[in-house]
Parts: structure tokens; C-alpha cells; sequence
């Protein structure tokens, strides 16, 4: 069956790193008692939370759970991949361009998916800086 759902994978335009981040569930959960939480509906109907943990001015964890499709599911994968250990300001200058490059290939028709991976980023980092003040 994975053989199968790569293959399908592969031919709708996904590259293989998304579909390990998909595969593999990178960074899907929850974290204990975060610093910051915030859930986020997209324009297409699919909602996603963000766990964020924060040490000094620094991204000690991130973490997501998403009711989403591939795309969705690996753009928030890789967003915790690119910005866990960056400091929140580095974070907050993600572009959904350097988030496809990371992925390497996302079918266009899926690039609002990336969007919302990014504007649950950017919540969750506001969310956070408010609390603080």
C-alpha cells in the first residue's frame, strides 16, 4: 500500500521530501504546556493548530496537528523543520517561496496550502509576543 501511495504521490506532483514529511508525521502533535497555541481555518476549509515553545528569543519546539491533505500536512511539517531553532524574528521572515523550495515541489494548485502553513506560523508567533507583553 505505501508503494502504491508514493507512486500516487510522486505522479500529482509532490517531491519526496513532502511526502516523508507526510509519511512520517514530522512534527505532528502536541506540546505540553506550550508558550503559545493558536488554531487557524484556511480559505479552503482545512484547520490547523500550532504548539510553540519558546527558549529566550529562541524556537525550542514546534509542533502541529491538522485536519488537512498532503500538501497541508507537509507544508506544516516543513515550516517546523525550517524554523525550529531559529529566533523568533528569523521566523517571522519565512516566504512561502523558501517553504516550496524547502519542500522542493508542491503542485500549484496546493500553494494556498503552503499559505496557511505559513499564516499559522505567524499567528502562533503573535499570539506568543502578546502574552509576553
Amino acid at each position: 500500500m505505501k508503494d502504491n501511495q508514493i507512486r500516487l504521490f510522486k505522479k500529482s506532483g509532490y517531491s519526496g521530501i513532502a511526502i516523508k514529511y507526510y509519511l512520517e508525521e514530522t512534527n505532528i502533535g502536541r506540546i505540553e504546556n506550550p508558550d503559545a497555541q493558536i488554531e487557524h481555518t484556511g480559505v479552503c476549509g482545512d484547520t490547523l493548530q500550532f504548539f510553540l515553545k519558546v527558549n529566550g528569543n529562541i524556537i525550542e519546539d514546534i509542533k502541529f496537528q491538522a485536519t488537512s491533505c498532503v500538501a497541508g500536512l507537509s507544508a506544516c511539517s516543513a515550516v517546523t523543520v525550517i524554523v525550529k531553532g531559529k529566533t523568533l524574528q528569523e521566523a517571522k521572515k519565512l516566504t512561502k517561496e523558501e517553504i516550496v523550495k524547502h519542500l522542493n515541489a508542491v503542485p500549484v494548485i496546493k500553494t494556498h496550502c503552503v499559505i496557511l502553513a505559513l499564516e499559522g506560523l505567524i499567528k502562533v508567533i503573535e499570539h506568543y509576543e502578546k502574552r509576553k507583553k
